[in-house]
């Protein structure tokens, strides 16, 4: 069917982008923008295409990935929380040196050796045949069904009503105050950054090694920043969060499964698809939001 194929793609495409995006969430709520999602993804991406070229295993390389993606998230630490530098300009700044160095770095490292084995799919006996649903959530590659773990962990772990969400909510709303009540804002924002970045990364280790099954220049092309617009689109909540994540991989499977049903639409429209999507969720259609307080603000104790 048509649909199954739609949401099979969708949501292999949307792992990477909703593990990112639940990291996003949590180090928002801090008071913390990672604009630099972008290159977290896509430098765990490359260090796990690389990792598992150089050990031959998989899971090597995807806790390359990870390690990956907390390099990053270190010089975000360090210059957003520790310097405080513009969260914006240290995001921009930190995308385009990770796609110049990932570039380089694959021409000198992956040269003619770019494609891995990486993780096939392990369909679940019985739940795998259920019509639609099965293939859909229970046909995933290992590594696809530890982020979903991750993803489901994270959210409970860091609600709004735990102990661990009540003082990321209270950082990022107000950080004097959650400062003399004696919450260590600083701390806690790295720790988000650096749990941000290692779920980016995980996301881009998922992308290389489970849905491509190797690296490419800019393979990760926005996603990065989908995933930030998935935590506006969601009011900055896991379930808003996750929903939008969800169809915005629909919406970029859409571009393959229009061409192979006939639909004759140009390239670049079809490529625009999850961006025109993107644009809808935060236009307001997708209800009314308001952003932590704190937000992009840096902390400096009165």
């Amino acid at each position: 069917m048509m649909l199954t194929q739609i949401l099979v793609s969708g949501l292999g495409l949307a792992l990477p982008l909703l593990i990112a995006a639940v990291g996003e969430l949590v180090s928002e709520r801090a008071g913390v923008l990672n604009l630099s999602l972008e290159a977290m993804m896509l430098t765990g991406a490359f260090t796990a295409v690389t990792g598992t070229v150089l050990t031959g295993s998989a899971w090597l390389g995807a806790a390359c990935g990870l390690c990956g993606g907390l390099l990053v998230g270190l010089a975000q630490t360090l210059l957003s929380v520790r310097l405080r530098a513009d969260q914006i300009v240290v995001g921009v700044a930190a995308n385009a040196l990770a796609l110049a160095a990932t570039t380089f770095g694959a021409r000198l490292l992956l040269d003619g050796d770019r494609g891995v084995t990486g993780f096939e799919r392990l369909p679940i006996p019985v739940l795998a045949d259920v019509p639609v649903i099965g293939p859909v959530l229970f046909a995933q590659t290992a590594l696809g069904y530890l982020c979903a773990g991750v993803v489901l962990v994270t959210g409970l772990l860091l609600g709004p009503r735990t102990g661990w969400g009540l003082r990321i909510d209270a950082t990022g709303e107000d950080a004097g105050a959650a400062d003399w009540t004696g919450l260590p804002v600083r701390r806690i924002r790295a720790l988000c950054i650096l749990l941000t970045s290692a779920l980016a990364g995980l996301g881009g280790a998922q992308l290389a090694l489970s849905e491509v099954h190797a690296f490419s220049d800019n393979m990760t092309a926005g996603i990065g920043y989908l995933a930030v617009v998935a935590v506006i689109a969601g009011r900055w909540r896991t379930p808003g969060t996750v929903v939008a994540a969800v169809a915005f991989g629909v919406a970029q499977a859409l571009q393959y499964a229009l061409p192979a049903a006939g639909v004759g639409l140009p390239p670049a429209v079809l490529t625009m698809i999850p961006y025109l999507v993107a644009i809808v969720a935060v236009s307001g259609l997708a209800g009314a939001s308001r952003a932590p307080s704190c937000l992009t603000v840096p902390f400096v104790r009165a």
